[in-house]
């Protein structure tokens, strides 16, 4: 599994598409039997308490593609907050299992684990 993670309209799922994967095969906020995730934060954000259990569905995907949600304004919202911590706590967990992690800045990827 590849994690893709970068700020938002970084330019992740042009990315992707560069690589040869089509819209088709992009699972936008759902994790189906497409190969690749897209937007695992919106995933999080509905159910953020069972976010761990989402690990062993990603492990098994080829591209898992995640907005960072680190850096800001603190959200005021208790389950905005929530969110976000679980969405950076699951992305650690799946940075560590990841093959390789491809951090995207203005349409720039850096490989950051991996080669």
């Amino acid at each position: 599994m590849v994690l893709i993670i970068g700020g938002q309209s970084s330019g992740k799922l042009d990315y992707v598409l560069s690589l040869g994967y089509t819209p088709d095969m992009v699972a936008d906020g759902v994790i189906d039997d497409r190969p690749v995730v897209y937007n695992l934060q919106d995933i999080i954000a509905k159910d953020p308490r069972n976010a761990s259990e989402l690990l062993p569905l990603l492990e098994n995907k080829e591209l898992v593609i995640c907005n960072e949600v680190g850096s800001g304004v603190i959200p005021v919202i208790k389950n905005d907050r929530m969110a976000r911590e679980a969405t950076g706590r699951l992305c650690v967990l799946l940075a560590k299992k990841a093959t390789k992690v491809i951090r995207l800045i203005c349409g720039i990827p850096t490989v950051i684990k991996g080669s």
